[in-house]
């Protein structure tokens, strides 16, 4: 009932003449015959719950119709059961079922005379093949509404999320207690793939592991490394459970303990992180905690004489503090209303991300070469304030000092 829950509420924002048109893409090949593990589209499984690739709904306020792929007991054989046509009514609460290969000849003529479509291409070759057969209509974007719905998150979203945030918590735990000078990255992240797998989940992005300099690497995802004693390490990792994402990045010592510099400036980083989530409320602009970690950090790099007034903190800080967070690790929604930062409303969900990083620089007092610290939590915003999602974590340097001490003897 959720996903018809969700279409009613797409299609009340439209009028009576309307078709909704929503795929899911076809298997794609990693090479030669290996396809990599299938994952329906977000925006297509939010509204049909139909797992299966290669598939079209067509949604109106009379019919909910499918095209999908049709029963295939040899194929079937190699690859599993697919619901098949037959089935595909009752299983998903259709009126109709269509052989994905008689696309090209059904469905047009389902958009009755006179009525808007409403669709939005993806670059794969069903999309190419239907943005040919729906040309004559001039079909409208679906993406405002309906991302707009997807960025307000129900009770049951918020559930998969928590419970998603809290394996991958244990999972960042877990790579504290067991890192150990001279172990490459790729070790450090099998802790993240074994805890994950345990789980039934899988990693919402590729993982980054960045040991040393590698840290000062926004999207560093080589993971081949040797973690040196002295040396921090980087982690932004989180899993993905029933396609909603948990986002995290800690950053600890590689040896267990922070060198003065370190705490320096991840002192700087986690005031920066937990003054930008106390500001998350409703009715805040959303760009306040950006301006808060980006003045933070500011003065705490001035008072340390690596910023002057007039430098430009882009040097050392140069990504936004938080982005959506959902089915999709960047999720969907607007950030604007009117070329103005929109303000945050319940059942958002945010992460929060500040950093410092520091590349060798002949102008930099040497002691702070080549660190790179970011600290990421993912926050939901509640009536009363926010909710940090990712709570479970520890984060200060005493903690995380504490933690390494005691189980790296």
């Amino acid at each position: 009932m959720i996903h018809q829950n969700r279409r009613q509420e797409l299609l009340s924002q439209f009028d009576d003449n309307c078709v909704l048109i929503i795929s899911t893409n076809p298997e794609q090949f990693r090479n030669g015959d290996v396809s990599f593990p299938f994952r329906p589209h977000s925006d297509f499984f939010y509204l049909t719950g139909f797992q299966e690739p290669e598939a079209v709904a067509v949604i109106s306020k009379d019919s909910y119709c499918m095209f999908l792929r049709p029963k295939d007991p040899a194929r079937e054989i190699w690859d599993g059961a697919r619901v098949g046509l037959l089935e595909a009514p009752s299983v998903l609460n259709l009126d109709h079922a269509f052989d994905i290969n008689q696309l090209e000849v059904e469905l047009t003529q389902l958009i009755p005379a006179g009525h808007s479509v409403y669709f939005d291409a993806k670059p794969c070759e069903l999309d190419s093949k239907l943005t040919k057969l729906l040309a004559q209509y001039n079909p409208t974007s679906l993406q405002m509404p309906l991302h707009e719905m997807r960025l307000i998150k129900e009770e049951s979203e918020i559930l998969t999320m928590q419970k998603a945030a809290d394996i991958s918590c244990a999972a960042h735990t877990l790579a504290m207690t067991q890192v150990s000078p001279n172990m490459f990255e790729y070790e450090l992240q099998s802790v993240f793939d074994a805890h994950f797998a345990k789980n039934n989940t899988q990693h919402a992005y590729t993982p980054i592991v960045a040991g040393g300099k590698n840290g000062c690497i926004l999207h560093y995802i080589d993971n081949n490394q040797v973690l040196k004693s002295g040396d921090l390490v980087l982690i932004d990792a989180g899993c993905e459970l029933d396609y909603y994402a948990s986002d995290i990045t800690r950053t600890f010592p590689v040896s267990g303990q922070f060198s003065e510099p370190q705490k320096q400036i991840y002192q700087i980083v986690l005031d920066a992180q937990l003054a930008a989530i106390d500001s998350i409320k409703p009715g805040a602009n959303i760009h306040k905690p950006h301006k808060i970690a980006s003045d933070i950090i500011q003065q705490g790099l001035e008072a340390l004489g690596l910023l002057s007034p007039k430098d430009c903190l882009s040097k050392f800080y140069m990504h936004g503090t938080g982005h959506w967070l959902g089915m999709d690790v960047h999720d969907v929604g607007k950030y604007q209303d009117n070329q103005q930062h929109r303000v945050f409303e319940k059942g958002m969900v945010t992460t929060v991300e500040p950093g410092i990083y520091i590349r060798k620089d002949a102008k930099i007092d040497p002691v702070y070469h080549n660190i790179g610290i970011r600290i990421e939590d993912d926050v939901l915003v509640t009536n009363e304030g926010n909710t940090v999602l990712t709570k479970n974590l520890i984060k200060t340097i005493n903690d995380i000092e504490t933690l390494m001490s005691q189980t790296n003897l």
